[in-house]
């Protein structure tokens, strides 16, 4: 996904510690599994119960063979009391197996899951290669359940190899002759399951990636499901939505094919090496050299044998496991910021931008940028649609690392400063606010450390939020699920949930573009009375906004043209047109 370009660190700042890793994430107390449960608990519960089970049901035979010649021998009722301890050795491992396995996976699963949610989210909103959505989700539901089988499969296809190897070397210890009979076919099954395998790692793969395929479209379709709908394109949506179901399907038949395959190849080779067996023990038999106890143990080790075949659906399910795994690592891989170490020392929230560089898919949006954002000042961000106005401000927050440069805030780079001193300092606004919580007020609280109810309503009063808010079913106490808000509405509380945070920078990215005019006159003019000592970075479209500000920042052509007052660059004839063509698109 790209490569992390840092700037490399200076003399005397502090070492930084890799991104954690997979291991270390799913270790942690806050990926939301019990602290009680380690890791490895319920593998090892899975593999020593199996390793019992194996041991039990190799023991077996011997015992019920040594049961058969007393019973011959005229002393029936001294093989009953080991016959039983073995018996209930095999149903107890056996059962804490099935209660093990999928308690292994389940918290496998649980733990990939933790692991991917907490990398995405820890990537930031500008990852260095972007995943669809759908894509994420598919990943992060089914990949994840097919990879957490993986510890599941392997416990039971060793415990599966380690019956049939033990079941081939009892057999020899009977009578060579038996083990040579189980040797004649059980290679040609094996080379037949490793052929199988290595396509269903591949059918695997594909069909994983044609189910993220159909996710990803059937997301995108609901989220413009309005749209569709006024446009009258359902149907086209339908087809485009269920493009890759023949792919899908060419890969299922292909997966189910090669299992289908399996099970018959073992299903002809199982009884013919049973047979061969039971041929070469009668013969034993006839010649004296294997007592009825060895023919009846011969027997069961055969059937013990053959159940390494067995083992067949176990690696196949380790097979898609493995693509499982796969698809959770490519988004594991992709570079990670590693966290600040340096506290930010109190500041008036003076940022400078010096040789910014970012590049996108489309090739280098901000190129070598210079900016100084003035402590305690407000401007104005401008630029043509596709500039990287959203980019820059992202930038200048600390949402997102440039691949060169450098961002100071108040003298210390953006990059070096601790998660949550930085956090507390930025506040953002943005033009599609996302609102969480349960409540109006819980989603206008939301911050790693809770604002309290004063300053919210404060904040909501100057964001010109407070009247419809309070006319809301519940007021502040409504569930947002149940609050009907306008667009407008919704960026009047992301500008009051922003407001609250009591930090020294403020960014606000279009964050008024769906408010009317005298709205957002009235909501820039209380950020001006309550909020002028904060420094101020405001995208915007807007004529009238732009004159608000002290000094406006005109981005073209990823550096910054002009950085003065609105009324010096509206001098300019391609200042002025700018404007006129957002004002235009925007209606």
């Amino acid at each position: 996904m790209g490569q992390d370009h840092r700037q490399p660190q200076r003399s005397g700042a502090p070492d930084r510690t890799a991104s954690p890793t997979l291991a270390q994430d799913a270790r942690s107390p806050r990926n939301g599994l019990p602290s009680a449960s380690p890791r490895w608990w319920w593998p090892t519960v899975l593999a020593l119960s199996m390793a019992t089970s194996s041991v039990a049901a190799l023991v077996l035979p011997a015992v019920i063979a040594a049961g058969v010649d007393r019973a011959l021998s005229g002393d029936a009722g001294a093989g009953v009391a080991p016959l039983a301890a073995v018996l209930c050795l095999l149903t107890a491992a056996e059962t804490l197996a099935q209660y093990a396995g999928p308690r292994a996976t389940a918290e496998a699963t649980a733990r990939l899951r933790a692991a991917l949610i907490r990398h995405v989210m820890a990537v930031g909103p500008y990852p260095a290669r972007r995943t669809a959505t759908g894509d994420l989700v598919a990943r992060l539901t089914a990949s994840a359940a097919e990879a957490g089988l993986s510890v599941q499969a392997a416990v039971y296809a060793v415990a599966q190899l380690v019956m049939a190897a033990g079941s081939v070397l009892a057999l020899g210890l009977l009578a060579p002759e038996l083990a040579a009979a189980f040797g004649i076919t059980a290679p040609v099954g094996w080379l037949l399951l490793r052929r199988h395998l290595r396509r269903t790692v591949q059918r695997g793969e594909g069909y994983q990636g044609a189910q993220a395929a159909v996710a990803a479209r059937l997301l995108d379709a609901l989220a413009g499901r309005r749209t569709i709908a006024a446009a009258g394109t359902v149907e086209r949506e339908i087809e485009r939505v269920l493009a890759p179901v023949p792919e899908l399907s060419r890969h299922g038949r292909a997966l189910w094919d090669s299992q289908r395959r399996v099970a018959w190849s073992t299903g002809l080779l199982a009884p013919a090496t049973q047979i061969t067996v039971i041929a070469v023990a009668g013969y034993e038999l006839s010649t004296g050299a294997l007592g009825p106890g060895g023919l009846v143990a011969a027997l069961g080790y055969a059937t013990l044998g053959l159940g390494g075949f067995g083992t067949a659906q176990s690696l196949l399910d380790h097979a898609r496991a493995r693509a499982g795994r796969l698809r959770v690592n490519e988004v594991l891989a992709s570079p990670r910021q590693p966290p600040g170490l340096r506290c930010l020392p109190p500041g008036p929230g003076h940022v400078e931008l010096h040789g910014v560089t970012v590049r996108r898919a489309g090739g280098t949006v901000l190129d070598g940028l210079d900016l100084t954002l003035p402590a305690g000042r407000c401007v104005a961000l401008v630029g043509r649609s596709g500039a990287g106005t959203s980019l820059l401000a992202a930038v200048a927050g600390g949402l997102l690392s440039p691949e060169r440069g450098t961002v100071l805030l108040d003298g210390v780079p953006m990059d070096e400063i601790r998660p949550a001193d930085l956090r507390a300092a930025v506040a953002y606004a943005f033009s599609d606010p996302q609102l969480t919580g349960a409540t109006v007020l819980d989603a206008l609280r939301v911050a790693a450390d809770p604002v309290p109810e004063a300053r919210v309503r404060a904040a909501a009063r100057a964001a010109q939020a407070d009247v419809f808010i309070r006319r809301l079913p519940a007021g502040y106490l409504t569930s947002v699920r149940d609050a009907p808000l306008s667009g407008g509405q919704r960026q009047r509380l992301g500008v009051a949930r922003a407001l609250a945070r009591d930090g020294r920078l403020l960014v606000l990215d279009d964050a008024t573009s769906s408010l009317d005019s005298a709205t957002e006159a009235a909501v820039l003019r209380a950020m001006d009375d309550t909020h002028a000592h904060r420094t101020r970075l405001v995208v915007t479209r807007r004529t009238a906004t732009a004159a608000r500000a002290d000094l406006v920042a005109w981005l073209h052509e990823g550096r910054v043209r002009a950085l003065a007052p609105h009324h010096e660059l509206w001098r300019l004839p391609a200042y002025r047109g700018m404007f006129r063509g957002a004002e235009d698109a925007q209606g």
